[in-house]
């Protein structure tokens, strides 16, 4: 019986983010980091060149098997020493004897990490454009859908659902240029020994870690204890915190406009097999948007632990790796989760025009007290003089409940300086959006310039 744990493993993310934090990727970034470290000496002339040779061969799981690393971990308890172990096992002649020459555990370790978080932030950084371009086409098609504003909970001014969706986007393309601006400080690696001072490598440390750098393709840390600097992966975390936060806050607006007492938009619905409720089969709930909050507060969850693992011994401890186990894969896998689960939900939003327009007009035009007293203020009125005149007009309109419009046409005040037809032209809600069109044609424009 397979006795599965925690939930990514058998319900949340996605095979792609996982393979990338699988034990099997792990060991093969680390022996390509070893491979490297060959080359680099064996350009340098340490060791042969056909060693190094052989050694970039054998740098795969068809020759190192994870099976045989865990057996000989299990012997001596030492993960990276059971990865070198094996991995010279597998080479051919003499060439095992160099594997791993000068370096220490976390020269492999935290340089194969920059590799997979660099996978990782590939991916993440697809999602993101998925995301925004969706996002894009969803703003353009409701660039000009007139809906009701809400500020504390309450109804505001008119606004469109393309300004709204807009909002958003611009969020994304900051997150996109946060993530392409820390990728060079996240995906970090190092090699440069026990405390950080080369002194295993000679007088060519400087150059090793520079070849192996341009070797595998990422920039290395230049001062280390024995650890890259754990500041790294809590930007890593951070940024992924920071994301999923925006990603809550969307979904959050998605679950509240689904309310049946908004009922402005909605999640899509399979209505021929899809059950809402075991007991109130009438229910369609947002699922998808509740499942991106709660996994959004999971994430979040990991900076503490991140955080915390920078606070080292002196060079370095062990306090930090078995929390990193958790924190890193982790985060990758659910932020990668709910990005795609954003990306579906807006995808597939039913948009709801007409119930917009309703929740517009059950403000019985009190919406548009703001732009009454703006218009009163063109006519020689005093801005104050006019909000107080307004406000007591909105009131009797809400003792009344009746129209705004109503209690502007019997006021003898108001109807001395605006005539029937501007007082109409006033109250059409489609009139008062401002820039709104403007500003989603702008974000539009630097989503596209810029994604």
């Amino acid at each position: 019986m397979n006795m599965l744990v925690c939930p990514i493993d058998y319900r949340y993310g996605r095979k792609e983010m996982k393979q990338v934090f699988s034990n099997e990727a792990r060991i093969q970034k680390m022996l390509e980091v070893e491979a490297a470290l060959a080359r680099a000496h064996a350009r340098l002339g340490h060791i042969p060149k056909e060693a190094a040779d052989e050694i970039s061969r054998k740098a795969s799981l068809e020759y190192v098997k994870p099976e045989r690393v865990d057996e000989i971990e299990k012997e001596i308890r030492h993960d990276v020493m059971a990865l070198v172990k094996a991995y010279s096992e597998a080479c051919d002649g003499d060439a095992g004897k160099y594997i791993h020459l000068g370096a220490t555990s976390n020269d492999i370790i935290d340089t194969a990490t920059a590799l997979q978080l660099k996978d990782a932030l590939d991916i993440i950084e697809q999602d993101l454009i998925a995301l925004g371009n969706t996002m894009s086409g969803l703003a353009k098609k409701h660039r000009d859908t007139v809906m009701l504003g809400r500020t504390h909970g309450q109804m505001a001014t008119p606004v469109t659902f393309g300004l709204k969706i807009a909002v958003y986007l611009d969020e994304i393309r900051r997150h996109l240029e946060r993530l392409r601006e820390a990728r060079p400080r996240i995906c970090a690696g190092k090699m440069m020994g026990a405390v950080g001072t080369g002194a295993g490598f000679g007088e060519d440390a400087l150059e090793i870690r520079k070849l192996v750098g341009e070797e595998l393709g990422i920039d290395m840390a230049i001062a280390t204890g024995q650890l890259v600097g754990r500041d790294r992966y809590i930007e890593f975390v951070s940024l992924a915190s920071n994301i999923a936060t925006s990603l809550e806050k969307f979904a959050t607006e998605i679950r509240n406009l689904q309310r049946p007492d908004i009922d402005e938009v909605a999640e899509a619905f399979d209505a021929e097999k899809q059950v809402g409720s075991s007991t109130m089969a009438h229910k369609r709930n947002p699922i998808t948007s509740e499942n991106i909050c709660g996994l959004a507060r999971v994430l979040r969850g990991f900076l503490t632990p991140q955080m915390e693992s920078a606070v080292l011994w002196h060079e370095r401890d062990l306090a930090n790796s078995s929390a990193e186990r958790f924190t890193l894969p982790h985060t990758a896998v659910l932020l990668d989760d709910i990005l795609l689960k954003m990306e579906d939900v807006f995808r597939n939003l039913a948009v709801k025009p007409d119930n917009m327009m309703r929740n517009l007009e059950r403000s019985r035009g009190l919406i548009m007290a703001e732009a009454v007293m703006l218009a009163l203020t063109t006519k020689g009125m005093g801005r104050q003089d006019a909000h107080e005149l307004i406000r007591q007009l909105s009131m009797k309109a809400e003792e009344r409940k009746a129209h705004l419009k109503d209690m502007l046409m019997e006021s003898e005040e108001i109807r001395a300086l605006l005539s029937p037809e501007e007082i109409e032209r006033i109250m059409d809600y489609r009139n008062y959006t401002g820039k709104a069109g403007e500003i989603v044609d702008m974000v539009v424009r630097e989503w596209e310039a810029n994604r």
